[in-house]
């Protein structure tokens, strides 16, 4: 099987075992992918930068590796698409904004370190959300991204690119971030796997900063294992990271090579569904929910009320953070700069400079925030909401008292198209309904394919939420269901997706 259109098709697990085998090489493997780029990625728009050249240089070194004996890792030779959010010494990382255009980092994050370090091969950058800000990649400086299921319609936010490159395979695996559910929501809406570890599980070392008690570095991928073998390769303890938890990595692929529900309790959260969710979205999930039960789980029904205030108090709390976060971008010591003509003050640069620099959606949240941090207004606003940040997290500690593990849909609807809630922030924000909560409580989460809508054919996500530092839950869950549904009814994005 050497053709392109079999290559990258293969899933990440049976590509790394054919570069170790010798029956393909990775450099085989890379220019295949970098061919499906250079065909396809001009009407998805997933890449910002495309580093070709570092790309077959890393695919050299592991055939290298492969020749002399030497042992390579489960992922060794595996392209990977990296969110621009991510510092990666001698390419450009620009987070999806002007104000970062052509920026160069002289490092590696910890996270692109750790793939380095695994033979996994980076094949570029992804486009996103300016800063993260936004559910659908619409906000980005460099255009919007196409869902490959209908290039009209959005690949979800803020990692969106990451998710389209993974929906037309343009790669086979992908790294995003989560603050709000951007792993998740994008994976959902294209048919595709993304996981929000444990906060502090995955280093955020070298991740550009939006909200740091919300931020989150996770896997997407196609497949269930393929997510488990590169959250295996990207977790850990990182003394760099202040905020990176010193504990074991939890046993993710085990867990994912033997997926059962058998005797599990699986909690359905009642909050979880009404008003706003598509019907076609409901259908599949109440689906899931009866086959979880047919493959030997307990149903719990659950009411965690201040689930309902979870938007609120996020729409508080991440701004506020972003606010003080972005502060460090004046023009003075890095990335674009305006006005530095010799007639404007410091500040007068640093003002032009974020005024032509950050686009609509990161002012609004720099204004909201800065707002809710002001004097006179902390404790009713930013106070207020770590308030409902705590009574969220005690809802999510009772739960886990009564079940193993909590199901909901990832997203109310389906991809919607691009520009249908363009001038419409709140609509926009009730993207991450499902998916808020869990970032607010600091646990784990995954988003993996439930079938499609049938009044749009359009992927649905199921979301599944494990305490903190039980990831291994997650594939556990997730693992079953996936089998399940590829035994009845076939892989919905190998199968399905529609042809670019």
């Amino acid at each position: 099987m050497t053709d392109n259109v079999n290559i990258i098709k293969l899933t990440a697990a049976e590509t790394a075992a054919k570069i170790a085998s010798g029956e393909l090489t990775a450099v085989q493997v890379t220019e295949a992918h970098l061919a499906r780029i250079e065909a396809v990625d001009e009407k998805v728009h997933a890449f910002l930068h495309v580093d070709r050249e570092g790309a077959l240089a890393q695919a050299r070194a592991v055939d290298e590796k492969r020749e002399r004996g030497e042992k390579l890792g489960p992922l060794a030779g595996v392209p990977l698409a990296l969110k621009d959010i991510f510092t990666t010494e001698g390419i450009p990382t620009t987070v999806g904004s002007k104000i970062l255009e052509g920026w160069i980092p002289p490092y590696d994050a910890t996270l692109t370190q750790k793939l380095k370090a695994a033979d996994v091969v980076i094949l570029g950058k992804t486009n996103m959300d300016e800063f993260a800000m936004g559910s659908s990649t619409e906000n980005s400086a460099f255009g919007p991204t196409g869902n490959p299921w209908d290039l009209t319609r959005i690949p979800g936010g803020s990692g969106g690119g990451s998710s389209a490159a993974l929906a037309s395979f343009q790669a086979p695996l992908a790294i995003g971030t989560d603050t709000g559910g951007s792993i998740r929501q994008p994976a959902a809406v294209t048919g595709t796997v993304g996981v929000k570890p444990t906060y502090g599980a995955v280093s955020r070392y070298g991740m550009v900063a939006f909200s740091s008690s919300l931020d989150q570095g996770g896997p997407c991928a196609r497949t269930v294992l393929d997510a488990a073998l590169l959250h295996e390769v990207i977790a850990g303890h990182d003394p760099l990271d202040s905020t990176s938890i010193d504990a074991p990595v939890p046993p993710v692929v085990e867990a994912a090579r033997n997926g059962s529900v058998e005797g599990m309790r699986v909690g359905v959260v009642k909050q979880f569904r009404g008003e706003g969710y598509q019907a076609g979205v409901i259908q599949r999930f109440d689906e899931s929910v009866a086959l979880l039960k047919e493959l030997g789980a307990e149903i719990v029904e659950l009411d965690c009320p201040s689930f309902d205030l979870a938007l609120s108090a996020y729409y508080l709390i991440a701004p506020s953070e972003c606010s003080s976060n972005l502060a460090r971008f004046d023009g003075l010591r890095y990335g674009l700069r305006t006005g530095d003509d010799g007639t404007h003050s410091a500040e007068e640069v640093t003002s032009l400079t974020r005024a032509e620099g950050f686009g609509p959606e990161v002012k609004r949240r720099i204004m909201l925030g800065t707002y809710a941090l002001s004097s006179g207004y902390y404790d009713a606003y930013y106070g207020s909401a770590q308030k409902v940040r705590t009574l969220i997290t005690r809802d999510f500690e009772k739960a886990f008292e009564q079940v193993d593990v909590i199901v909901s849909p990832t997203t109310p609807t389906t991809a919607f198209p691009i520009g249908e809630r363009a001038d419409d922030p709140m609509a926009m924000y009730l993207a991450d309904l499902c998916t808020i909560p869990t970032n607010l409580a600091g646990n784990a989460a995954m988003s993996l394919p439930c079938g499609l809508a049938p009044e749009d054919n359009l992927p649905v996500g199921l979301q599944i939420i494990a305490p903190a530092l039980k990831d291994d839950r997650l594939y556990k869950v997730g693992a079953a269901v996936e089998a399940a549904f590829v035994e009845r009814w076939g892989h919905p994005l190998l199968e399905e997706a529609p042809s670019l």
